[in-house]
This record gives C-alpha cells, sequence and structure tokens, in this order.
C-alpha cells in the first residue's frame, strides 16, 4: 500500500533513533496508489491519535501534494528522540505497523 523511501539513504530511520538529540522533528514523504487512499488517511488518523498519548509527543501534520498528487508527507515533532523511539518501537505501535 505505502511506498516509503527514507529522505538520507545514508542515515535511515533506524540509525536515527540511535541519536540523542532534542527535541526532534521526524520527517516522512510517501507515494500511494489513488485507490489506496482512503486506506492511508485513516491509518494515518489511528497512528496520529496513538501517538498523541505518548509521552514526548507534540505535534504532527500530514501534507499532500496539489493536482491530484499520491506523494505525502508527514512530520512530526517530539520532546526528544528518546520518547520518539519509545512510541515507535512500543509492540502496539509496531503490531499497527505489521498490518499496514
Amino acid at each position: 500500500m505505502v511506498q516509503l523511501k527514507p529522505l538520507d539513504e545514508h542515515v535511515p530511520i533506524f540509525h536515527q533513533l540511535n541519536a540523542d538529540v532534542s527535541p526532534v522533528v521526524l520527517v516522512n514523504v510517501f507515494t500511494v496508489l489513488e485507490s489506496d487512499i482512503p486506506a492511508l488517511l485513516k491509518t494515518w488518523e489511528d497512528d496520529a491519535n496513538w501517538m498523541k498519548k505518548q509521552p514526548g509527543y507534540i505535534s504532527t501534520q500530514l501534507h499532500r501534494g496539489i493536482a491530484g498528487s499520491t506523494v505525502f508527507m508527514n512530520y512530526a515533532v517530539w520532546e526528544s528522540v528518546a520518547h520518539f523511539r519509545a512510541a515507535f518501537t512500543h509492540p502496539d505501535f509496531k503490531k499497527a505497523l505489521a498490518v499496514c
């Protein structure tokens, strides 16, 4: 459904999770098929609602390209990488990712 591409192929997200930085802004860009957009929006909303309840969460926003683009950009702000890492590696979130 979702085609994820790292913004920096030399420093993928799993390497970034080891950083000790605060605050942190996570940015990811992905492309979906037109037919998958409703499912993407529902999944993003569910994930965002879960993340909002996690310690250290500050905000998130999803953007879509214009003129029928199927490219989306998400950014999320966290108090620290440690907070984001705890949420991103939480068993409940990992289970939700496996379904996507």
